[in-house]
């Protein structure tokens, strides 16, 4: 069974370690000790103070669910420990310099880097833009005024743009563009869009090229415990983690 290092003990930590199946958390670190006790009590796990000490521990890989500064901070340490590495905080990777850097570091110490599917649908087909060229890569994304800190009393676009320009001003609102953009090979047209009446985040993908085209929409449920999370996005790493093992792989 994959024994598994969680670094960052915030809701998506806390529902990795109250649906761990198929895998095990055998080590837990965070930068407040309290949390990494907490998530360790639920999980059976050891707690570290240490990072060091919790990279040296007994695990297979690592599971960054804390923040694009940790993943920045820690990703290259982890794979130089030879330890494969889920990156939540996938715009981590919009810097191409550090992006290039991992994955050369991954090659040399023969590890792999994994980026779950997150808050959307559709990134395992989208690798086909990486051998036949994607010619409109587009999300568009729809969220309440106040999850943004804005008061505005009218639907309205407040980013039209690239996904490398968008984490500029909108840091926490990249996750899902970049990893359209990874998978596609390509940078990913973004829209952001506030409305008062948006009760829940709206992602919308449009997607053209040689194959057709498509459309994807997909409301997010606010995890219970935690309105700023995706539910669907700690899914899809539960699910990630579930099947890394799997003699069988199903998708592109």
């Amino acid at each position: 069974m994959v024994r598994i290092g969680l670094l960052g003990c915030g809701n998506i930590g806390h529902i990795i370690a109250q649906h761990a199946e198929g895998f095990v958390i055998s080590a837990v670190y965070d930068k407040v000790p309290e949390r990494a006790a907490e998530i360790a009590g639920i999980c059976h796990g050891k707690a570290y103070r240490d990072f060091a000490a919790f990279l040296d521990a007994d695990t297979d890989l690592i599971v960054e669910a804390a923040s694009v500064s940790a993943a920045r901070a820690h990703a290259r340490e982890v794979l130089l420990h030879k330890k494969d590495l889920v990156i939540m905080s996938v715009g981590a990777l919009t810097d191409g310099a550090f992006r290039d850097e991992l994955m050369a570091t991954a090659r040399k110490t023969g590890t792999k880097i994994y980026v779950p599917s997150g808050a959307i649908f559709g990134l395992d087909n989208l690798k086909i833009g990486q051998i036949s060229p994607i010619t409109k890569l587009l999300l568009k994304t729809t969220k309440s005024p106040q999850s943004l800190g804005l008061d505005v009393p009218t639907r309205q676009r407040i980013f039209s743009g690239k996904a490398h320009d968008c984490i500029k001003s909108y840091p926490k609102n990249v996750n899902v563009s970049v990893a359209m953009g990874l998978a596609a090979g390509q940078d990913a047209d973004v829209e952001l869009w506030v409305d008062p009446a948006a009760d829940k985040n709206i992602h919308e993908l449009f997607i053209e090229g040689s194959f057709g085209e498509t459309y994807i929409r997909v409301t997010n449920v606010p995890s219970p415990d935690n309105p700023a999370t995706s539910y669907l996005a700690a899914l899809s790493i539960l699910t990630l983690l579930k099947n890394l093992d799997s003699p069988l792989v199903v998708g592109t």
